[in-house]
């Protein structure tokens, strides 16, 4: 008992001899912004009020979905001076995260006790959608073919074009192209390229209602559209066209004024890095009409959506002569490949967890699922809409040749 007392004593001796937590000066910096897949560090900076060494353990709420190696941190400050920790975060889901409160814990000049405090440290990170397919933005810019096919337009409606150079023909180029001169003369095609008008717009209509929730690959459809977005804006902002955004679901979520500065990027990912998929119908109608209000003149509309054959048949269909008499209208949407694939599995097809049979349904199920999608794509390229259907990873680069190839035949 005279020991245990002993103990006692000195543990409350050594707690009313340590620092007062309250009084240790805590800052915690962390990155303003994170992309979805990519790393950033949190570093907690300790000062020390008192002259001698102080031992501090830091307990930070750091919420499990910025992904934080560690969230404690024992650090040994010395006298009168500053000692650091940190620890890396990889988030793993967009848009805001706070951090709020820091726990110190000061420890006695003996080790028997400790003292503890928890203050608020208001931080806000934002964490920026990922951007997976800047390689095949960047290899198309590289290639040439934003010079070489992106700006050779023909003369159409809405569009001019001046005489830019000659080069050999390659397949694909249009034969009314052919310098039948310059062909003689050098005894091989030869083909004229065209300039095109520089300052067209393109408004990207960013649709974020309940069908963008599905996953695909296990990412948000809303995601995949926000990565073609982003491939969309850096082609089209580095060939001088103005590019612009209108997201919408039920209702108005956001939108950024046409531009085709070298930031129009950074503002593009700021107004939509935030947005969830609301479990609402998205209005088509709305958003074309706020379009038309806001942007009367031509325009190439894309619009990131779901090919869901009942919500483009009951609400974006009736919608679409708002803005097809003014406008040239592009529908991108990511394709599921594992419907593909369950749809020519065979009946033999087990992966349902059951039998032959159930695998005979699954693959019915899933065929009827790809013919739908198909009819609902064909449908609305009879009514003169470009579709562009494709699985994660090819549909940013099908995005940018889509309307690349728009832009050489004069409908941008």
């Amino acid at each position: 008992m005279v020991a245990a007392a002993a103990v006692l004593v000195a543990a409350l001796l050594d707690a009313f001899r340590g620092v007062d937590p309250a009084r240790v000066a805590i800052r915690r910096d962390a990155p303003a912004v994170v992309a979805l897949d990519g790393e950033g560090e949190i570093t907690w900076v300790v000062g020390n009020p008192v002259g001698r060494p102080l031992d501090v353990v830091l307990a930070d709420a750091l919420p499990p979905s910025l992904g934080a190696e560690r969230r404690r941190a024992s650090v040994r400050v010395p006298p009168g001076g500053r000692a650091t920790a940190a620890t890396a975060v990889r988030p793993s889901r967009r848009g805001n995260v706070d951090l709020a409160t820091l726990t110190v814990r000061t420890i006695g000049p003996w080790g028997l006790a400790s003292r503890q405090h928890t203050r608020d440290l208001a931080t806000r990170i934002e964490v920026h959608p990922s951007f997976r397919s800047r390689r095949e933005a960047e290899l198309r810019l590289t290639r040439g073919r934003l010079l070489e096919v992106g700006l050779r337009a023909a003369r159409g409606r809405g569009t001019g074009t001046e005489f830019e150079a000659l080069r050999d023909y390659v397949p694909g180029d249009e034969v009314r192209r052919v310098d039948w001169s310059a062909t003689a003369r050098t005894g091989r095609p030869i083909v004229r390229t065209y300039r095109s008008e520089r300052n067209q717009t393109v408004l990207a209509l960013l649709d974020t209602g309940r069908t963008t929730a599905a996953t695909v690959d296990g990412v948000p459809r809303l995601d995949h559209a926000m990565d073609a977005l982003m491939a969309l804006t850096t082609a089209a902002t580095r060939v001088g066209d103005r590019v612009g955004l209108l997201a919408f679901g039920s209702g108005h979520r956001g939108a950024v004024v046409p531009s085709r500065g070298g930031d129009q990027l950074r503002r593009v990912v700021r107004a939509m890095y935030a947005l969830e998929p609301e479990l609402a119908e998205s209005d088509y109608r709305g958003a074309f009409r706020r379009t038309l209000a806001t942007f009367p003149r031509r325009a190439l509309l894309v619009l990131f959506t779901e090919l869901a054959d009942e919500a483009v048949a009951e609400t974006l269909v009736p919608a679409l002569p708002l803005v097809l008499r003014e406008h040239v209208l592009l529908v991108a949407s990511v394709r599921d490949p594992e419907i593909a694939d369950w749809s020519t599995a065979g009946a033999t097809d087990t992966t349902s967890g059951g039998s032959a049979v159930a695998g005979a349904y699954l693959t019915a199920a899933a065929g009827a699922a790809v013919r739908r999608r198909e009819r609902t794509a064909g449908y609305l390229r009879r009514l003169g809409v470009t579709v562009v259907d494709e699985p994660p990873g090819r549909l940013a680069g099908a995005l940018v040749d889509a309307y690349l190839d728009l832009k050489s035949r004069g409908r941008v």
